[in-house]
């Protein structure tokens, strides 16, 4: 970019909260639904709490929030491969989608982690 020196060459990870004690909720969320393993965090991080989930270039990371409010607006967009499977495997546990819609390109829906906080998925048309 003109004028600034660097670049921005992508996203390292997203970063969700979550409440104090949420980390059975967010493994069967994320690790077991959703099918992102879990990473172990670094030494130094443990002790806050929260769950790392890291597959390909797909890093969630969820951190305790004492004072937790859910996002609702702002949101992560993770691509799926069948959207009809994971709208199917999302709502049999308990989880069914908020809003379905399409953008140009792509099919999708929203739901919402054991939280509260939105997510879209969206697959390419």
């Amino acid at each position: 970019m003109a004028g600034t020196g660097f670049d921005i060459l992508g996203v390292h990870h997203v970063q969700l909260a979550m409440p104090p004690g949420g980390e059975a909720l967010a493994r069967r969320f994320y690790g077991a639904l959703l099918g992102v393993p879990e990473v172990e965090k670094p030494q130094g991080l443990a002790a806050r709490g929260g769950c790392w989930f890291e597959t390909g270039q797909v890093r969630l990371h969820l951190g305790v929030e004492a004072d937790f409010r859910p996002a609702r607006k702002a949101h992560p967009a993770l691509l799926v491969s069948d959207l009809v499977a994971a709208r199917s495997a999302l709502a049999a546990a308990g989880h069914p989608p908020l809003e379905e819609g399409s953008i140009p390109g792509f099919d999708r829906l929203f739901v919402e982690d054991p939280f509260g906080n939105r997510l879209e998925l969206l697959q390419s048309r």
